[in-house]
């Protein structure tokens, strides 16, 4: 009988489960560092789906409001935090607007308008074009919804319009300033 050969058992070398584990840590590392990218664009379309939101129950707004002498939109220089509570404190046009129409048209005092990042969103309804531009942040969130009437969209900054018009803007976490407007 012929004996086995020592040397010929069947296995892998160190340099294959090197080579393997390298390259299962370059897969690590691409999904590490493209997930955050991901779930970022993910809370920016969830955002952008809010302003559409904001776009549809301003357009209801108007439609149920007509011929009020403000150009049928919410009071400009309204200020609304999403912490105050929508029951008792609900005194400026910005307030009733987020109570009737964003909370699902119910005159809910319960907010449930927030961002996806779980904080509640602010809203500001303007009427100055250049304060408006000037207003929303460069660099950081601020969760404020910039409602800014008598506008229309140019890029990421808003330009002088008739009355009735208005523009919707945000910062987006990773993708500047989305404007939408009614036109």
């Amino acid at each position: 009988m012929a004996k086995d050969n020592i040397n010929s058992k069947k296995g892998f070398t160190i340099n294959e489960v090197v080579l393997v584990l390298a390259i299962a840590g370059l897969i690590f590392l691409m999904v590490f560092v493209a997930l955050p990218a991901l779930q970022r664009s993910q809370r920016d379309t969830a955002r952008r789906n809010d302003l559409s939101r904001v776009d549809t129950s301003l357009t209801q707004y108007q439609t149920n409001n007509q011929n009020t002498g403000n150009g049928d939109l919410p009071e400009a220089s309204s200020l609304w935090t999403g912490v105050e509570d929508l029951s008792s404190n609900c005194s400026t046009s910005a307030c009733k607007f987020v109570q009737r129409y964003m909370n699902s048209g119910t005159d809910s005092t319960t907010n449930t308008f927030k961002d996806p990042d779980g904080t509640f969103y602010n809203l500001r309804i303007m009427d100055d074009v250049d304060t408006a531009n000037d207003a929303v942040p460069t660099g950081n969130m601020d969760h404020t919804i910039y409602i800014v009437t008598g506008a229309k969209c140019k890029g990421e900054q808003v330009e002088q319009d008739t009355p009735r018009h208005y523009a919707v803007l945000y910062r987006l976490e990773g993708a500047g300033i989305y404007c939408i407007d009614d036109q």
